[in-house]
């Protein structure tokens, strides 16, 4: 059988044929190796540095690495966060001519750890119930999609910094399928999956001295389906309303925005006496804020930073004389928008070091100075302006500190040094 590879783009065949296809991927040479950490899976995977991109190559059953390879592909068609497949490599064979196993092959994704490498040193408590937040709310983009995970855990996950927050990526989909609409059995399954599985990973942990001690795994594992169930109602539940008040409606739709939800259409019906209205929301996933941003200036960005760039990109097109808002003779928000990423964004990033912002996404780097902008501004009584934030962000990083001392570290840890 020769060697075939069927991948997403045109330009990715050619970079993966260097690989060495003929060699067991965990015999591969450390020269075609990229040192990135590893979770814990159950099939061999290794990081490759394949032209200009970082890839994972998992070994696994071809009939597998096919039907993952288009989930992927359908989650992605779906905006859901999840690693991007690049590629499904087939008939391969060693150099005694006996059959190795395909591979799946899916871009690295930039800023991300798997939870063991967050766990490395001892995570506060809030920090890890901000991480099993962020994977409820990815359970539930998937469930409102239709998708079945089959298999939720942290193993499964990938985290990466969004803002203050944590964004929840699906690295593994192998288990999942995609139907028009899930069952309550179907959701209620995926959900006690998840209970078990985080139940016992944080087990793992701490039996290896990485939990805290006041983080209880079998109540930190019931906190996940209890966050599921309570944005599953406040998604889906629905509203009756007296007819004179229909500021709740507003209302009930904010609360969804700050859930980090967007509202595609709503589903109102008058009662037959005509004293109420029925109110059902339609939810699509989050991404207000990043549509907002992606369509003012072209940026792709994860939802907390988007809505920090685009507050201060608000805030300082009110400071431009050419900008006043419903003015036909003012310059429109678009043109101001780019005007911005021009002369604000882009010299703001470029005055950090390049080794310094290496591991972080340029719109992280970005929100990180405004905040390290309103922690000095909040000491001082008064705005230091960007200069003075970017230069004291860069002595902190240059130093080894975190350099914005109000933020906590990308992995939360607590020490016990000085």
């Amino acid at each position: 059988m020769e060697l075939q590879i069927t991948a997403t783009a045109p330009e990715h065949p050619a970079a993966l044929l260097d690989l060495p296809w003929g060699i067991p991927l965990e015999q591969w040479p450390d020269e075609y190796l990229v040192a990135l950490p590893r979770g814990i899976s159950r099939h061999v995977v290794r990081f490759a540095r394949a032209g200009d991109e970082v890839v994972a190559v998992k070994e696994v059953g071809e009939w597998a690495a096919v039907r993952e390879y288009g989930l992927l592909r359908d989650l992605d068609r779906m905006a859901i966060p999840a690693v991007d497949p690049v590629a499904v490599v087939t008939g391969r064979t060693g150099a005694d001519g006996e059959p190795l196993e395909p591979v799946l092959i899916t871009r690295h994704l930039n800023g991300s750890l798997p939870y063991r490498s967050m766990f490395e040193t001892t995570m506060r408590p809030g920090t890890v119930s901000r991480l099993l937040d962020a994977l409820a709310v990815l359970l539930v983009r998937l469930h409102l999609t239709g998708f079945a995970w089959g298999d939720c855990s942290l193993s499964n996950t990938l985290f990466r910094r969004d803002a203050g927050a944590y964004a929840a990526y699906l690295v593994d989909a192998e288990t999942g399928q995609i139907q028009p609409k899930l069952t309550r059995g179907q959701r209620e399954y995926d959900i006690e999956v998840a209970r078990v599985n985080i139940s016992g990973e944080l087990m793992d942990l701490e039996a290896g001295g990485s939990l805290h001690p006041s983080v209880d795994p079998v109540l930190f594992g019931q906190a996940i389906a209890d966050r599921y169930e309570e944005l599953w109602h406040e998604l889906t539940r629905e509203s009756v309303y007296p007819v004179g008040k229909r500021h709740y409606i507003d209302r009930r739709i904010r609360r969804l925005n700050e859930l980090g939800f967007d509202v595609a259409e709503m589903q109102i019906q008058r009662s037959p006496d005509g004293d109420a209205v029925t109110f059902l929301p339609k939810v699509v996933d989050a991404g207000h804020h990043q549509r907002q941003l992606l369509r003012l200036t072209g940026m792709d960005a994860e939802e907390n930073q988007a809505r920090s760039l685009l507050n201060d990109l608000e805030t300082w097109m009110a400071s431009q004389d050419d900008y006043t808002p419903g003015d036909p003779l003012g310059a429109r928000p678009e043109v101001l928008a780019h005007r911005w990423v021009r002369e604000v964004f882009r010299p703001t990033v470029r005055a950090v070091p390049q080794e310094l912002r290496a591991s972080l996404d340029t719109a992280q780097v970005f929100h990180e100075l405004l905040e390290h902008r309103w922690f000095l501004s909040e000491q001082a009584q008064h705005d230091v302006g960007l200069d003075a934030a970017i230069e004291d962000y860069v002595r902190l990083a240059a130093a080894g500190r975190s350099a914005a001392g109000h933020l906590e570290p990308a992995t939360d840890a607590e020490t016990t040094g000085p």
